[in-house]
């Protein structure tokens, strides 16, 4: 069995009942073709470099994956044909990072950034 990442992008327009329904959607059809979902991690809605039929944005949902090569084909059978996708890439690695969320906002980041001061002065010019 090999290890794949794969990352789909939603329309921007759908509702988060039907973001889980699509995403409940490609577990089944991972867990039914002999692969088993390591990790799942939602990005959110991120803007997208270009339009993509006609969208600026984008739900991001990122799959960790252990299966076979038919796990995929029938994964990416099923996406070819769905209307609530934009994109969807998958990527063979040799290792699996469960560890690092890429995505994850971090709070102490917010915590040490400088502060801006505003003057309640008027500039007179």
């Amino acid at each position: 069995m090999n290890f794949y990442e794969h990352t789909i992008i939603a329309r921007q327009d759908i509702s988060p009942a039907q973001l889980k329904q699509v995403e409940d959607k490609y577990k089944k059809i991972i867990e039914n073709n002999d692969g088993s979902l390591l990790k799942t991690e939602k990005w959110g809605l991120m803007n997208l470099s270009y339009l993509i039929k006609k969208n600026k944005k984008g739900n991001y949902i990122h799959f960790k994956i252990e299966g076979s090569g038919k796990t995929i084909s029938e994964l990416e059978k099923s996406e070819k044909i769905d209307k609530n996708l934009l994109r969807y890439l998958t990527i063979r690695v040799k290792k699996i990072d469960l560890e690092t969320n890429y995505f994850e906002r971090k709070d102490e980041d917010k915590d040490n950034k400088p502060k801006k001061e505003f003057s309640s002065e008027k500039q007179k010019i």
